[in-house]
């Protein structure tokens, strides 16, 4: 039963549930008069997109959470649920069925030791400057307060908007939030049945309560659409919405990702500006660190657990040096890392993980000068490590050297100083036409990567 059976607020999400059933368009499910002239991805100039995303580009390190009453059985999220996966990318799988045993899980989710203020404080001693949580997912059980069903954290035992209070932890420590939204839904009765219609206006009705009910929102994180048809969904609607609603917002790539066309039948975008709008601001390569690319924006997202993204009882973990890799990887690459973690069904993030992040803040703090606004570059990252720049500073994360020398060639100017960054010692160093090479014992290395700041006579 739920926790609040006489709230008025249950009789409304009745009236609004009745009202999709019949066919209704509701101001709160989409009645949306697109207008593309206030999304920024086809208006902006280059010097309007820099900074839109500055803070995006300068913060380098997230924290990713997928959580849900799906922790109390320790399978995966959504694909842990033993039903078919109505026109997924794997095809079509029909007839829609349930799994009786994971539908039901909400009824015993009872986070009674959840802090959201935990949270933060745990992401910031871990140098991360950003926070993405699950709000709904694949399996269609929302995590806040949704007006647009009955099948959310309002009707398990909890009974509080777990949303609400992670954004008001995050707004108050000054902590970047994003929302991860998920389209596809292998729950919900009307996810492309027939024109798609209803289910496209009720997810964006989701959408819009989440950007109108929880203060400023930095990031909306989508994952994917089914179908093949673009004719099914009304993504210039959606993005006019989200720009009405939060006009700073940055987006990642995948609001229309894996819908076709694959077949004659299929409508492709309406036109090219509407591609560009649902390709959004950045690429999102998954447990993967992308290629270097430092003409792109994007952001790798790694579990630190199991290669599960919720949480998975005694799976195995990265250690802290994998993890510090995956880090500067990303940053050395001109990218940013979203690191995942899967909370326990109590509301607590394992101990252990705790006590690693803390390890990788530690890490990260005397070397922030050469993470955070800085920019990849101008060496090609590899084995041996890899380079950051800001004004005419080179930073050089040396992994590898041969002996106790590592030259580094397409340094764009000439080297006037080099020191260690932890610990300010002087670095001996020998420039040579195409390049510079760097002399440093083994006992005067530091732990995973040496950072050596290079002082070069103009900017890279």
């Amino acid at each position: 039963m739920r926790n609040r059976m006489n709230d008025g607020r249950l009789v409304a999400k009745l009236f609004i549930a009745l009202a999709f059933v019949a066919g209704a368009v509701l101001p709160a499910a989409g009645a949306e008069t697109a207008d593309l002239s206030r999304v920024p991805q086809l208006k902006e100039t280059a010097e309007q997109r820099d900074a839109r995303m500055q803070w995006w580009r300068d913060a380098k390190f997230g924290m990713f959470l997928h959580w849900g009453p799906v922790s109390l059985s320790g399978k995966e999220l959504s694909w842990g649920r033993n039903a078919n996966r109505p026109w997924d990318i794997s095809g079509v799988q029909t007839p829609r069925n349930s799994d009786p045993v994971y539908d039901n899980l909400y009824k015993q989710f009872n986070p009674v030791k959840f802090d959201a203020d935990q949270w933060v404080k745990i992401a910031q001693d871990a140098g991360m400057k950003y926070m993405v949580i699950i709000c709904k997912h694949h399996d269609g059980f929302s995590m806040y307060d949704s007006k647009l069903t009955e099948y959310d954290i309002m009707a398990t035992p909890y009974g509080k908007d777990i949303i609400k209070q992670f954004a008001d932890a995050c707004h108050k420590a000054g902590m970047r939030l994003g929302l991860y939204y998920s389209t596809r839904d292998w729950y919900h009765p009307d996810y492309l049945v027939g024109d798609n219609k209803k289910y496209d206006a009720w997810y964006r009705g989701q959408v819009e309560e989440l950007l109108s009910n929880y203060g400023k929102v930095d990031v909306m994180w989508f994952d994917h659409v089914g179908g093949q048809d673009w004719s099914k969904w009304k993504f210039d609607e959606l993005f006019s919405m989200m720009y009405r609603l939060q006009p700073d917002l940055i987006v990642n790539n995948r609001a229309a990702r894996f819908c076709g066309p694959r077949s004659r039948k299929d409508y492709g975008p309406a036109t090219p500006e509407l591609k560009k709008v649902t390709d959004g601001d950045f690429g999102t390569p998954e447990q993967a660190i992308g290629h270097m690319d430092l003409k792109n924006d994007w952001e790798s997202c790694m579990t630190l657990v199991g290669g599960q993204w919720s949480w998975k009882p005694n799976g195995g973990m990265y250690s802290l040096d994998g993890t510090v890799n995956m880090l500067v990887n990303c940053v050395t690459g001109g990218g940013n890392l979203l690191l995942n973690l899967g909370p326990m069904p109590t509301g607590e993030i394992e101990p252990r993980q705790v006590t690693l992040l803390k390890q990788v803040g530690d890490w990260v703090k005397p070397r922030a000068e050469a993470i955070y606004g800085t920019r990849g570059g101008p060496l090609a990252n590899g084995r041996w490590g890899g380079s950051t720049h800001r004004g005419n500073t080179v930073y050089v994360f040396a992994k590898e050297w041969q002996g106790d020398k590592l030259s580094l060639n397409g340094l764009p100017g000439k080297v006037t100083a080099a020191k260690k960054l932890v610990g300010g010692e002087a670095v001996s160093f020998q420039q040579k036409e195409k390049g510079i090479e760097l002399t440093l014992a083994a006992g005067r290395r530091d732990p995973f990567y040496t950072v050596i700041a290079l002082t070069l006579d103009n900017k890279p």
